[in-house]
């Protein structure tokens, strides 16, 4: 299936205002989707016979900064029997970022949703068990946050390395 194709079969079960629009630049090209029908989406592209992703390869986020105020989560699901693939991209809100789970539709979705909580602060609705999973569980703030702030120590240790400091 084309990214048309995609975009086409969300349109005709999900409704026109499902697909917000076509990104032309990301590779490979994304459909982007409202982020309030996500799930919906997700749950389509994974059981209709025409798309039948049953693979998500790749959950990521991307915090596009204070001055846009929106974080994006990134989903690339592919079809091992049809052999085709389609990026989905949705926006969120950074204040509060929240968006539903989709950990019941793909198993490698736990981590991955774990990692985007971790690293990011995004909050996946109705997760099995969102917990931090690279960082400590007490640490502080979110290390991909582009207004993240490295504390200088961690229980007694130092995090930022020093010019002269052994490698």
């Amino acid at each position: 299936m084309t990214t048309e194709e995609f975009k086409n079969l969300i349109a005709s079960k999900i409704g026109e205002d499902a697909v917000l629009s076509i990104d032309e630049n990301a590779t490979p090209t994304a459909l982007v989707i409202d982020s309030s029908k996500v799930e919906e989406v997700m749950t389509l592209l994974k059981d209709d016979e025409a798309s039948f992703c049953d693979l998500l390869s790749c959950l990521t986020a991307i915090d596009n900064g204070v001055e846009v105020n929106t974080m994006e989560v990134i989903y690339n699901l592919y079809s091992i029997p049809l052999e085709h693939s389609v990026m989905i991209k949705t926006v969120i809100p950074r204040e509060n970022p929240e968006i539903a789970t989709v950990s019941h539709l793909w198993q490698t979705a736990n981590w991955h949703e774990r990692e985007a909580f971790d690293l990011f602060g995004i909050i996946f609705n109705n997760h099995p068990d969102l917990r931090r999973i690279l960082m400590p569980a007490d640490w502080g703030g979110h290390p991909m946050r582009k207004d993240y702030e490295e504390p200088a120590t961690y229980r007694g240790m130092k995090t930022i390395r020093e010019e002269g400091d052994p490698a």
